[in-house]
């Protein structure tokens, strides 16, 4: 699979939660059906509650990279 472009970018490395999603869903409400959006966040409670509420949004998550103590999130707004 060749790399995706993201539309937008967002590093929240140091947000707490749940800000670092608040943040990630204002993101998403402001771009297009379709588009993707790359976020940088923390190891810990980020990387285990984020994802899984985007999900809940009806989000897809179209990858999970750790980058040494942190992930990037590659999401698809749905």
């Amino acid at each position: 699979m060749s790399e995706m472009k993201a539309d937008e970018k967002l590093d929240l490395r140091g947000e707490i939660c749940p800000y670092n999603f608040v943040k990630t869903k204002l993101k998403l409400e402001e771009m297009e059906i379709g588009q993707i959006l790359e976020v940088v966040i923390d190891n810990g409670e980020p990387i285990k509650n984020v994802p899984r509420s985007l999900k809940e949004d009806g989000h897809q998550i179209l990858k999970v990279e750790r980058i040494e103590q942190y992930f990037k999130l590659v999401i698809k707004k749905s």
